[in-house]
């Protein structure tokens, strides 16, 4: 395995209409304090949670971040060996639990959320039916839980606070989404009538008012390639990539999606392979971009000549992948979301393949 560093940065531009997509406490669209204004915001957490589901739509295996990875466990376990009792099944799994450190209160939950793959689960459950009649070995649970990992698990990594050993290092980081211009919160003012209410009662049933934006957002993420190797190997990792640009471009948080239908595609993406270190390019963005004609076109102008900024910093890139559905004066390298992607799984193979001496 290669120790040199590969790095894929994931760069979007992307026009979102009124919406509330990621709330606060108070139930206003998040924002962030950027270039001295206040700009829109969608946190990491929300975009990994869209991203997942989008797996899950396109039929890509995903893990559980639950706290009842146990019960899971028991069904797994009851499966392959369905003479067991559910008492005779809960004493294994405690036993299991246990040894590894992950806590179970009384009703059989752990007491934060863990991430667990299918693959571990059918894993687990077998090991412990093979060796139902032997001492439990606490090293051999261990690699079972780190390895068959699913792609959101090898991606997002797993914390778990009783037992480090059980952590698995994320392959990816995803930034929060910040507009690339200033925005001011608008409030929307609706009331609601009673179908069945008599004329003689005129009047709102219920009213409210609801704080929403629009913005242009600018979306960063990236893969260490190399760590995804590690977690997936490698044939598993490039097809991981890939899925997580796909999901990563297509994915929207779903917040008060029905109320507003804000649901858009990406105008600009940008792929970049680095040999050195990771680039967000958010900087490209301190001085807001101003309206005339729009955001969009702005930009993606800001976002290119951003990276041509970089290059007197870091090392040239692998590779430099671009696409946008509008007719820009920038030249883009792929036709389409399908080619962008097609071209990137060509060159990471390449890449790989040469970086581990399999060419």
């Amino acid at each position: 395995m290669t120790t040199n560093n590969l790095y894929l940065d994931i760069h979007v531009i992307q026009s979102v209409p009124s919406s509330n997509i990621n709330r606060d406490d108070t139930g206003a669209p998040k924002t962030a304090l950027y270039g001295g204004v206040t700009r829109a915001r969608v946190s990491s957490q929300s975009w990994k949670r869209a991203v997942r589901h989008s797996f899950k739509d396109h039929k890509v295996m995903v893990g559980d971040r639950t706290k009842s990875a146990a019960e899971l466990l028991k069904q797994a376990l009851q499966e392959v060996s369905p003479e067991l009792s559910d008492d005779d099944a809960w004493k294994q799994i405690k036993a299991v639990f246990k040894l590894v450190k992950i806590t179970l209160g009384k009703d059989e939950k752990t007491s934060a959320l863990l991430m667990v793959s299918p693959g571990q689960i059918k894993q687990l459950a077998q090991y412990m039916k093979d060796n139902a009649d032997t001492e439990l070995d606490k090293k051999a649970i261990t690699a079972v839980l780190k390895g068959n990992q699913s792609i959101d698990l090898a991606l997002f990594g797993r914390m778990v606070a009783d037992n480090p050993e059980l952590n698995v290092e994320a392959a990816a980081q995803v930034a929060h989404a910040i507009s690339t211009h200033e925005v001011v919160p608008e409030f929307d003012y609706f009331t609601a009538l009673d179908d069945l209410q008599s004329d003689e009662k005129p009047g709102a049933a219920m009213l409210g008012t609801l704080e929403f934006n629009s913005a242009t957002l600018y979306r960063y993420a990236n893969v260490n390639v190399n760590e995804l190797i590690a977690n997936l190997g490698e044939a598993a990792a490039i097809e991981g990539v890939r899925e997580f640009v796909k999901s990563f471009v297509l994915s929207m948080p779903t917040g008060k999606q029905n109320t507003f239908a804000n649901k858009t595609l990406p105008s600009f993406v940008m792929l970049t392979l680095r040999p050195d270190t990771p680039v967000n390019l958010v900087t490209g963005f301190e001085n807001p971009v101003s309206a005339n004609n729009g955001y969009v076109k702005q930009s993606i102008q800001r976002l290119t000549t951003e990276y041509e900024n970089t290059l007197d910093f870091v090392e040239p890139p692998i590779v430099n992948l671009s696409f946008s559905p509008l007719k820009l004066s920038q030249a883009t390298s792929a036709t389409s979301l399908t080619d962008l992607l097609e071209k990137l799984v060509a060159n990471l193979t390449k890449v790989v393949q040469h970086e581990n001496g399999n060419d």
